[in-house]
């Protein structure tokens, strides 16, 4: 098993290795948040492209910035940037390959002048972001920056390094406007409708609590490209690093897995130039919007859908809780019945094939994609993907039923103990307070619905509540399963 470095690449005989000569690639995007679903999507799309012979111009220099990111620095850094991608089939085939396009690594808590000068230099014309549902520090009823922050605060002072994401960017910003160098474009990979808007809010408002005029600047000559990226990437456990030694021979500190699909559409909004992704199955289109709302409504919420019924009814593994013919019953009957009505028609998608394609690909075994992910942040995501959509049908007279029980399930999986008594751990930005509201809701049946923060005035609306109301007193009284059961033969 040979340790994964460039002096080995040419000893690997047992795993694809990149073809191009990498000590001719130069970097032309800066990325924050170099994780899984980074590695396994956007990174992947620029191996491919090296691969043909181009975007040699376009490698990626990765930062991390907050203090779980300093050991993928040191992982990547000991491998110079090289990492496996393991792509699982559902009928149990493995397609591994090492990826080339990160050719350099930062990690901004240590030197984050070293951060802002690599994003000044005339080479790098984008700076991409997965920063998670909650890195745009915007409130998530408001829709607002989230000023009083208190690492915004820091950054803001001008006698204090930067440590946020923002002070760092904007600060490269500023440096290259002084320089006369023309802006990079931002552009987000995050799972947020309207990523691109959400980050040009956050930026252009962080930018205007320093500088009125630096806002301005960010403003007119930034771009911000919407996007809609869709890779199921599970975290990498101990199992997959020994599976990659032992099967291509390859001594990996943080391989990546993966599942055969992944989709990327991008708004062509590049100023500053960009890699030509339409060349290796990147959908480059003028409106993101249609596929992004599909994605997010289709296949995010129905994860949420999902992780908690699934959790509480026992099972750890999506692939699992996907295969059992009830959740999938309750999945496809959200899908078809609550989300599809909200959205507009797709091109080139079957929309119907795409929901019944989701259940495939939840049930993919090789995957072992875990429910304990899908719970997770889920007061980020539940506003963004599940929410809307029940707001939209609240508007128009549609049906709320399976959307508001996803609702009820997490307010049940928060009380933090399951249904036999086990603790649960609630990983959430909010966890205490939202924990707390749970504690109380079978005495209190709408506590964990009343913070206006996370659900707005959701629970002023009568027909949201009762349906509430009555799946809570479900999962109290039943159980997960029963109620799971009730919903899909139509009692509740």
């Amino acid at each position: 098993m040979l340790p994964l470095n460039n002096a080995n690449l040419k000893s690997l005989t047992d795993v694809a290795v990149p073809s191009y000569d990498r000590s001719r690639l130069r970097a032309g995007i800066v990325h924050f948040g170099v994780g899984g679903f980074h590695r396994a999507h956007q990174a992947m799309y620029l191996d491919r492209l090296m691969t043909e012979g181009k975007a040699l111009d376009w490698a990626i220099c990765g930062v991390g910035v907050m203090p779980a990111d300093e050991r993928m620095r040191q992982v990547l850094t000991a491998q110079d940037g090289l990492y496996t991608l393991v792509v699982k089939a559902p009928d149990g085939g493995l397609e591994a390959r090492v990826v080339g396009s990160i050719v350099d690594y930062l990690y901004a808590p240590d030197d984050p002048a070293a951060v802002i000068e690599k994003m000044a230099a005339p080479e790098i014309r984008i700076v991409s972001l997965t920063v998670t549902e909650g890195g745009y520090n915007v409130d998530a009823v408001t829709g607002e920056f989230r000023a009083d922050n208190p690492d915004i605060q820091h950054d803001l002072d001008p006698a204090n390094p930067p440590r946020t994401t923002f002070g760092l960017v904007t600060a490269a910003i500023e440096r290259r406007r002084e320089r006369g160098l023309p802006p990079f474009t931002i552009m987000s990979c995050d799972n947020i409708q309207g990523n691109g808007d959400t980050a040009r809010r956050s930026f252009v408002e962080y930018a205007r609590l320093r500088d009125p005029g630096l806002a301005s600047y960010v403003a007119e000559h930034v771009d911000f490209p919407n996007s809609m990226v869709d890779r199921i990437t599970p975290v990498t456990t101990d199992e997959d690093r020994e599976q990659v030694g032992k099967r291509f021979g390859v001594r990996d500190g943080w391989p990546v897995v993966c599942e055969p699909f992944t989709q990327w559409a991008l708004e062509d909004a590049f100023r500053a130039g960009r890699p030509p992704f339409e060349e290796v199955g990147v959908q480059v289109v003028a409106d993101v919007e249609p596929y992004e709302l599909m994605k997010l409504r289709l296949l995010n919420a129905s994860h949420q859908g999902l992780c908690y019924f699934a959790w509480l009814a026992g099972y750890r593994l999506v692939h699992d809780a996907a295969q059992d013919p009830l959740f999938a019953k309750f999945l496809l009957g959200y899908m078809e019945r609550e989300a599809t009505p909200t959205l507009e028609p797709v091109p080139g998608v079957d929309l119907r094939e795409y929901q019944h394609q989701l259940i495939d690909r939840f049930s993919n075994s090789q995957v072992r994609d875990t429910v304990a992910r899908l719970c997770a942040e889920s007061s980020d995501r539940i506003p963004k993907w599940l929410l809307p959509v029940i707001r939209r049908n609240l508007d128009t007279g549609g049906d709320i039923l399976l959307s508001t029980a996803i609702v009820a399930s997490w307010a049940r999986y928060a009380e933090g103990v399951d249904e036999r008594g086990e603790p649960i751990e609630v990983v959430d930005r909010l966890a205490e307070t939202l924990t707390a509201a749970a504690g109380r809701q079978r005495r209190e049946p709408l506590a964990f619905i009343s913070n206006r923060d996370v659900f707005g005035d959701l629970v002023d609306h009568e027909r949201f509540v009762s349906a509430y109301r009555s799946v809570l007193a479900g999962l109290h009284r039943n159980g997960a399963r029963a109620t799971l059961e009730d919903l899909v033969s139509g009692i509740l």
